[in-house]
């Protein structure tokens, strides 16, 4: 099977100001995904988009294609399969080769394993899905503690007319974690979002799933460091 594997890092950030570049445990953040791109034994090659030239000159002793992404696919309401769709477009007429399938390891989180994406593409192929998307267990739960304003009233997000008095007792849901997503390349270009009718899922535990969005973030990563 010929895989790509696609690391998308945009240089703006609302929340952290270079937040792809800040470092994280003596590097910058995006070369802890990059780095462990590079132990991934079934990745043909592995392409890093950006719309910065600074991220990309971090990554170019690592990465097999550099991809400077267009000014329209560059603002934070681009839905990211796009970013992906025009990586692998790009890495095929660059390497003129045909991918079975795309890998895309997300820059924001750096705890995921190597033994997480394994795992991964083994239900992707064991389950013959269209696409993986990896997730959580959520703490919060839409039919138990997870409320909304309707007409100028709360109500639960997900009503049911059986009542749940714990959250374990409620339906089990799960945060998409934004960490590892697979596609078979016809899907791929098929989709618009990230969950369709084969998709199917990989569970990680929640202490890997940390999807750095803030400063508070990157200060608990530092904190479990060495916990696995």
């Amino acid at each position: 099977m010929n895989i790509l594997c696609t690391i998308c890092a945009r240089k703006g950030s609302k929340e952290i100001k270079n937040k792809n570049i800040k470092n994280l445990f003596g590097k910058p953040l995006i070369l802890h995904t990059l780095d462990l791109a590079k132990k991934i034994k079934v990745f043909n090659k592995i392409a890093v988009s950006s719309d910065s030239k600074k991220i990309l000159n971090i990554c170019k002793k690592k990465s097999d294609i550099l991809i400077h992404r267009p000014r329209h696919l560059s603002n934070d309401t681009i839905p990211k399969i796009q970013v992906i769709k025009h990586a692998l477009k790009y890495s095929e007429k660059k390497f003129k080769t045909k991918y079975d399938a795309i890998f895309d390891l997300d820059v924001t989180s750096p705890l995921r394993l190597k033994s997480d994406v394994y795992k991964a593409f083994k239900i992707f192929k064991r389950k013959k899905a269209d696409n993986l998307i990896s997730v959580n267990p959520s703490h919060k739960n839409p039919y138990f503690n997870m409320v909304e304003k309707k007409n100028g009233k709360l109500k639960l997000v997900k009503e049911n007319k059986k009542k749940y008095y714990s959250r374990q007792k409620a339906p089990s849901v799960f945060e998409v974690n934004a960490s590892i997503y697979i596609w078979k390349r016809k899907a791929l270009f098929k989709s618009k979002t990230i969950i369709n009718n084969n998709t199917v899922m990989f569970i990680m535990p929640k202490l890997r799933s940390i999807d750095i969005d803030s400063d508070y973030d990157f200060k608990l990563i530092k904190a479990l460091r060495g916990i696995k």
